[in-house]
């Protein structure tokens, strides 16, 4: 009976180390180092998030802002490329702090900035289906792709899928400019984005688990800061499109 005690014991303790662990074949020590990783990750992302809410509700709520950015398309064009700009040190200066926090916080505001900007001119209902929508899809999925990679699954193929259709993506955006699309083509240009992004946020948070490595903190929270900025807008897009 004592021995059937002992043994018993000894099985549900290493069940529960086998809870937490996640993906198969990883070691205990690298396991608990890889937590402490995605713990920091997700922690710069919810500053992120904040700063975004913050600085968006203020370009709704102060109009002078929502003006300044609206009537000086020029300032509204620096901010739109601000971004792709900061990306360049952002991705040098990464691992060096605190030039790497200075270069994620500008980052941060200026793409909040243009979030604000499509919030203000969006009807406050359908801001709010969108952000509870993308509240839902990304938690979903970040805890779908966790489960499925303690179960082994692998997310990798989807890199050249996933490109591909940025591409195709960035491309029609751009032609959009000088043939502008129909309403119920920019409804569904919205949802392809949608699922584009949802895809990307499956196949971020798996290299989080197994790829990203220790030093990229700072980079891999702006992947997924990505992701979920561009699946809300995406999806924000869509609803605006459709209640027209």
């Amino acid at each position: 009976m004592f021995e059937f005690t002992r043994i018993n014991t000894k099985d549900d303790h290493e069940g529960d180390i086998e809870q937490g662990t996640l993906y198969p074949g990883i070691s205990h020590g690298e396991n608990q180092l890889r937590w402490g990783f995605i713990r920091k990750v997700y922690g710069i992302l919810a500053a992120q998030m904040v700063l975004t809410t913050a600085v968006s509700c203020l370009t709704v709520l102060y109009a002078p802002i929502n003006d300044l950015l609206r009537g000086n398309s020029g300032l509204l064009l620096f901010l739109v490329f601000l971004p792709f700009i900061l990306l360049w040190p952002l991705h040098v200066y990464q691992q060096k702090h605190p030039l790497n926090l200075v270069f994620l916080g500008l980052f941060t505001v200026s793409l909040s900035l243009t979030v604000g900007v499509s919030c203000a001119n969006t009807d406050g209902k359908i801001v709010l289906e969108a952000l509870v929508l993308t509240s839902a899809v990304v938690s979903s999925l970040t805890a779908y792709t966790f489960w499925a990679s303690k179960k082994g699954k692998d997310f990798s193929f989807l890199g050249p899928i996933l490109f591909t259709s940025l591409v195709i993506l960035l491309v029609t955006s751009f032609m959009q400019v000088f043939f502008p699309l129909g309403p119920t083509t920019n409804a569904i240009f919205g949802g392809f984005g949608a699922v584009l992004f949802s895809g990307y946020i499956i196949y971020d948070t798996e290299n989080l688990i197994k790829r990203f490595t220790y030093d990229e903190y700072i980079w891999a929270s702006v992947t997924l800061y990505l992701d979920i900025l561009n699946l809300f807008l995406s999806i924000l897009r869509m609803l605006r499109q459709g209640d027209n």
